[in-house]
């Protein structure tokens, strides 16, 4: 084993979009940084929808341009009350024009959008990759030291953790991740229409979670299916044609014929979050920092933002001579991720418990919350405008985070150390 650690500003834990995109973000601040992560082949068909703020991200990085083409415009957003219940909200439509843009964001298959981030990461002089895993990660008071399975030794004065939910660099770094199961579960598959989505996402509301149909290129769609954890078990059994024929039942045909195409998944839902979100020259992004149900786009668009956040601020740290992964700069990322991850987390968390809710009451208070939207112009544009980025945040790059504190979902939680 080699004992000698090369040593760098930063070294990024992680190789899925969020990691990636921390990697070229932190590169492009100036700061020598070196990615950990394995090169897989990205054969997964599942997609994000990209908002707009991680869009103009992705432009800033040079990424955008190498995948825009491959990726469909969201225009039109509509949210339909399919749960058959005796009070029901009517259906809210949200237009991208209406607050003067063209789309709110775009949706794209994973395996592009990784493609596109691998090409650019491998144009930039300060960024090394190795092909390789960490083993072992051990914070000290001065680096953190990594040991990789090939037996590389790295040394860091940051380490940025984007390893996922059973997150290894959360562990070392010995931060405590609260979850709460949520008895759901998510399947998701692409399918085919016989009819043109004309770029309009439709979200069905159902007793047993959201099913949205969002446009990709061409006659295409991405379906996002949240139900029952039995529920979903039941669908992912089923035939390609039992699946089709389900598929078109739930979206009431407005898509027409719909085959779908090979590769579905299925996962459990989960609300986590950790105690910090830096520690001990650590700092922790994507889903190693916050596991939220598929609503509202928002789990990867918030990956998009820690990227920017920790790489602001490392750059200001290394402008300013000072050190990046001590502590005065691991508070100021703690302070500008918690407002945003928490008001995030709990928006979702507030619908999704609205929508399974069998109480009169709480009904009748989200379908008039959601006429309010609806009929109300000035409510809806702002709705529009907080979906796709805070307000109090300020651009990429473009000034100090807001500090302000948020107010945290008040569901049960129980401590974990590595999440599964």
């Amino acid at each position: 084993m080699n004992d000698v650690a090369e040593a760098y500003d930063v070294a990024v834990v992680g190789g899925g979009p969020a990691g990636l995109v921390t990697a070229i973000a932190l590169s492009e601040t100036g700061a020598n940084t070196v990615l950990i992560a394995r090169r897989h082949a990205y054969a997964d068909n599942r997609t994000t929808a990209l908002l707009g703020g991680s869009v103009e991200f992705l432009e800033d990085l040079n990424v955008w341009s190498r995948c825009q083409d491959q990726a469909a415009p969201l225009q039109v957003m509509r949210l339909v009350d399919d749960t058959g219940r005796l009070i029901r909200a009517p259906e809210v439509r949200f237009s991208a024009g209406e607050i003067g843009l063209d789309a709110f964001g775009y949706n794209i298959e994973n395996r592009m959008l990784v493609s596109a981030l691998e090409d650019r990461a491998t144009e930039l002089a300060n960024l090394i990759r190795l092909d390789d895993e960490a083993e072992t990660i051990t914070p000290d008071d001065a680096a953190v030291e990594i040991r990789t399975a090939g037996g590389k030794a790295v040394s860091a004065r940051l380490v940025v953790g984007a390893d996922g939910r059973h997150s290894l660099s959360r562990e070392a770094a010995g931060i405590e991740v609260r979850r709460r199961d949520l008895n759901q579960a998510a399947l998701t598959f692409n399918l085919r229409c016989s009819r043109p989505h004309r770029n309009i996402s439709t979200e069905f509301h159902t007793p047993l979670g959201p099913c949205v149909f969002v446009p990709l290129p061409g006659d295409r769609c991405s379906v996002v299916w949240v139900t029952s954890a039995k529920e979903a078990e039941r669908l992912l059994a089923l035939g390609d044609d039992e699946l089709s024929e389900a598929a078109e039942h739930q979206a009431h045909s407005i898509l027409g014929r719909v085959r779908i195409e090979p590769g579905r998944h299925m996962f459990p839902l989960a609300i986590e979050r950790p105690a910090r979100f830096a520690w001990r020259r650590i700092a922790l992004v994507g889903e190693a920092a916050h596991v939220v149900p598929p609503i509202g786009a928002q789990g990867l668009n918030m990956g998009m933002r820690d990227a920017a956040d920790i790489a602001e601020i490392v750059e200001k740290a290394i402008e300013a001579d000072e050190d990046p992964g001590a502590p005065p700069a691991l508070r100021r990322y703690d302070s500008a991720r918690r407002p945003d991850v928490l008001s995030r987390t709990f928006a979702i968390d507030i619908a999704n418990r609205s929508l399974l809710s069998d109480l009169l009451p709480l009904q009748s208070l989200r379908a008039t919350g959601l006429q309010l939207i609806g009929s109300f112009g000035p409510l809806r544009r702002l709705a529009m405008r907080e979906g796709i980025a805070p307000s109090w945040r300020p651009s990429w790059r473009s000034g100090r985070r807001s500090e302000s504190p948020a107010t945290e979902s008040e569901f049960t939680e129980t401590p974990v150390g590595r999440s599964g």
